[in-house]
């Protein structure tokens, strides 16, 4: 690997966010909130400085690091390689992002290989990674870009669109990225008896935050099946393996980065089998915002409106229980018709789209 033209730094993560040994990292964070501001013009897709603190702690079953350049003493741009542990080994998840003011100096292709090459150092030939648009033009209209599903669109000529190819990748997937105002304008009752017309011999469940001991196996089973059921396009996705003490282990990391998780099921009367799930992150330092996180229906439960069921039951939980909360945000992908209706009837608007994109480095494409 040729020496990269900038010099690029790794944040080391402190033991707290207000700590003596901290100041690197709020600067890196603020960096962070600075390059959302610049895509989104709003902080609703960020984390806060003590969550991502968090988020970004190796674990059992993930590993991230990450980096920055200076120019002239200002964090100008940052990169992230994440790579797991128990699951997907032969892949990595990398992210690169340049402050406006600092592009076309060559520093994020700087970024990218340096990226690049760690994750090669890992054994990692699969490289994912993804870019970020605003709904503001036309998905319908010209000079668009597909993925390999043929469903969704971005941009051809956006900075990150144009990266992106340049460097290889190749659009796999697009994710929609969705908003909901709160309180929900929909008519929730309507559409309860609608869904539970047909739902038959199922019950609802719900819990906030720990899932209770009896239900954690099944709970556990329905999340590996995210890695398997969800659509993911033609991107490389192994199946996960979960457990209860992988679920605990998520439930802890959300807790410990200031999240309340409003979590609703269904379960069938006759078997005891959940079928379902949804979960929704409302964290103290957004009130005015709720994370739709993963919802899933198992393939053997699906046709019964299970999925719009637990979620008009969060929503009820979330208007009671969160009154602050003005905004819901979630990603579904493209393809994903049935949970994108869900969503649509309940009154989710577009509020942008993600490009998933992927290149093997057994492609015949050297690693600079």
């Amino acid at each position: 690997m040729t020496k990269p033209p900038y010099f690029i730094e790794e944040l080391t993560l402190p033991a707290s966010a207000e700590g003596p040994d901290a100041a690197e990292f709020r600067e890196f964070s603020e960096l962070c909130d600075e390059l959302e501001l610049q895509t989104w013009g709003n902080l609703d897709r960020a984390a806060s400085a003590a969550a991502r603190l968090q988020f970004w702690r190796d674990t059992p079953y993930s590993r991230v690091r990450l980096f920055f350049v200076r120019v002239d003493g200002r964090m100008a741009a940052r990169s992230w390689v994440r790579c797991e542990l128990q699951d997907n080994l032969g892949s990595a998840l990398l992210y690169v992002n340049v402050l406006d003011s600092f592009a076309g100096r060559g520093i994020g292709r700087a970024l990218l290989q340096h990226a690049e090459a760690l994750a090669a150092a890992h054994g990692r030939t699969i490289l994912q990674t993804f870019t970020e648009h605003p709904a503001d033009f036309d998905v319908d209209g010209p000079n668009l870009i597909k993925p390999a599903t043929g469903t969704g669109a971005l941009p051809a000529g956006a900075r990150s669109v144009r990266f992106a190819g340049q460097a290889g990748y190749r659009l796999e997937q697009v994710e929609r990225f969705s908003s909901l105002e709160i309180p929900c304008a929909a008519d929730l009752d309507a559409l309860e008896r609608d869904a539970r017309a047909r739902a038959g011999d199922y019950e609802l469940l719900h819990w906030t935050d720990a899932c209770p001991d009896e239900h954690a196996a099944q709970l556990a089973v329905l999340m590996s099946r995210m890695s398997t059921d969800a659509p993911t396009g033609a991107l490389s996705y192994e199946p996960e393996t979960w457990d209860v003490a992988r679920v605990r282990h998520v439930e802890d990391t959300w807790r410990r980065a200031g999240q309340s998780s409003l979590v609703a099921a269904a379960r069938r009367r006759s078997t005891g089998e959940l079928a379902a799930y949804t979960v929704l992150h409302v964290a103290a330092d957004k009130p005015w915002l709720a994370d739709q996180d993963d919802t899933l229906v198992a393939a053997g439960h699906r046709g019964r409106r299970l999925g719009m069921l637990i979620k008009i039951l969060n929503l009820r939980r979330l208007q009671d229980g969160h009154p602050a909360v003005r905004r819901v945000i979630t990603f579904n992908a493209a393809e994903n018709d049935h949970m994108l209706g869900i969503n649509i009837a309940l009154g989710f608007k577009p509020a942008g789209y993600d490009g998933e994109w992927q290149r093997s480095t057994n492609d015949g494409k050297p690693m600079e």
